[in-house]
């Protein structure tokens, strides 16, 4: 019995979301303890019940057979010591607030939903915390493509949350030889990393759209990263953690994969397809989309300058055309590269 096996074996957890990346997450965690996925869709259930597969959004890869699914919440959730919220984050309050009955007082909540809410502009553990108070929240976050690690390929995430102690404990429930989770205190600066940057990788998928190259692509991500630690830190985030896992990794892993939703979603604008003919065309959510009006509201609020965040903004919500916005972007004026609002005195007389 591995060590994982021994220490987090008394605890049985709930993953709520029958998506890519809650699957995975199922999957992992059955590698540790007893795991169950609830999922809405029935025929999601069936495959993963049966076949240990699911076919909808993971196919051609096999997951654990001892990972348990079903679509009846209560049944799912009674029992649960750890319950993993991978809803889409519109889905969040609702689903919480249906296991206000069902989940014990103390019972941990972990997020890797990447987004804000819609509207109120909150995080999600802050969600988790009104609809599910006085119980410790948390958020797994990195830079994770779903295939990649059910492929066994090499990851690594950080999994912050409340109390710290709790991190510690539920560490090697998501911890296998091949996907490495590192505790962190930094709750706010993990989830509003991934969630902003969502937005940069439409950015970047745009600019592959156009045929613009690697250096502008990099260029995109750099100065992206200033603008996410900007907000991060205006929000209550840390410097160091943007800079980390949750914040650069994660923007890194967006940008450039073809695998990203985001990124893809980037690309075919900038290819000239309109934003409803790619949402229509897609069979997940892409959180950028949503997430960039919650950055445009937060960015106003906080004073803190965001032109590419913008840009997005106006791609995705006022018809402005990708080619348009990234010409803008070069006609903007020229300041010091360090920051967003990094100023630099000159010499007098120069």
């Amino acid at each position: 019995m591995s060590r994982s096996v021994a220490v987090m074996q008394d605890l049985a957890v709930t993953v709520l979301g029958g998506g890519s990346w809650g699957t995975t997450v199922a999957h992992l965690c059955a590698h540790n303890t007893p795991t169950t996925l609830w999922a809405r869709d029935q025929t999601t259930v069936d495959a993963i019940n049966h076949r240990h597969t699911n076919d909808r959004y993971l196919a051609g890869f096999s997951l654990r057979a001892d990972l348990r699914a079903t679509t009846d919440l209560a049944a799912a959730t009674a029992n649960a010591d750890v319950l993993v919220f991978a809803v889409p984050t519109s889905a969040v309050r609702q689903t919480a607030a249906a296991l206000a009955e069902h989940s014990g007082p103390w019972t941990p909540l972990v997020s890797v939903a990447k987004g804000f809410e819609e509207l109120t502009n909150l995080r999600m553990t802050e969600v988790l915390e009104q609809e599910l108070p006085g119980r410790p929240v948390g958020v797994l976050t990195g830079p994770n493509l779903a295939k990649e690690i059910l492929a066994g390929l090499p990851a690594a995430a950080v999994l912050a949350m409340t109390e710290f102690h709790v991190a510690a404990r539920l560490q090697p429930i998501f911890t296998t030889p091949t996907f490495r989770v590192f505790t962190h205190h930094d709750v706010i600066g993990c989830e509003v990393g991934g969630a902003i940057k969502n937005v940069y990788a439409i950015a970047a998928g745009s600019v592959d759209g156009r045929r613009l190259g690697d250096n502008a692509r990099a260029a995109i991500i750099t100065r992206g990263l200033a603008e996410l630690i900007e907000l991060g830190t205006a929000l209550g985030g840390e410097p160091l953690t943007l800079a980390g896992l949750a914040g650069l990794g994660d923007l890194m892993a967006t940008c450039i994969s073809p695998q990203s939703r985001n990124f893809q979603v980037g690309r075919q604008l900038g290819e000239g397809r309109s934003l409803s003919d790619v949402l229509a065309g897609m069979d997940q959510v892409a959180e950028g989309v949503k997430a960039v009006r919650s950055v445009r509201d937060l960015a106003r609020q906080h004073r803190v300058s965001m032109p590419i965040a913008l840009q997005v903004y106006a791609v995705c919500h006022e018809g402005r055309s990708p080619e348009w916005a990234q010409d803008s972007l070069l006609r903007g004026r020229i300041g010091h590269e360090a920051g967003p609002r990094a100023h630099v005195s000159t010499p007098s007389g120069t």
